[in-house]
């Protein structure tokens, strides 16, 4: 059984974005790479020709696994959220209790964490450990080097 992924307007565009680019340009250039390799000759003592099938299968795989997830992503309705709680599409302020440090994720779908902009998948620790929980609680995650407290201070939705 396939598993149900979530997604937010954005991150299905993107999703179905970068299928079409594999689909119409990627998928045309392999298949330009096997039909000039095979003009090179003897197919047996290949390695060219060898490599260029490989990397279409690879390819063909790719779009596979993405179409597959498309078919069973949701579009998340943003409106019919609990403000509440943490969820997915939740901004958390979060405070450090060991270090006092304070820090602001955005949970999401796994395709489109992003630590950099502070985007982390809810299937993290830190994302799991935080699912749930309101304004006050203290989120306690465990990470390989221990147990981490977090003081949920703010949750918004952006």
């Amino acid at each position: 059984m396939s598993k149900i992924s979530y997604y937010t307007a954005e991150g299905l565009k993107k999703l179905r974005e970068e299928l079409n680019h594999l689909k119409d340009v990627e998928r045309p250039k392999a298949s330009q790479a096997i039909g000039e390799a095979r003009d090179k000759g003897d197919l047996s003592e290949n390695a060219e020709y060898d490599a260029a099938k490989e990397a279409q299968g690879l390819l063909e795989m790719k779009i596979s696994k993405m179409e597959e997830t498309l078919s069973n992503a949701r579009l998340i309705d943003e409106s019919q959220l609990d403000m509440s709680k943490v969820l997915v599409l939740s901004t958390v302020k979060l405070k450090n209790q060991t270090n006092g440090m304070e820090m602001k994720y955005t949970l999401v779908a796994e395709s489109e964490a992003d630590l950099k902009t502070g985007k982390i998948s809810v299937t993290s620790p830190i994302g799991k450990g935080l699912l749930g929980k309101s304004v006050g609680d203290v989120a306690e995650i465990k990470v390989p080097n221990g147990t981490l407290k977090f003081d949920i201070l703010e949750i918004t939705r952006d």
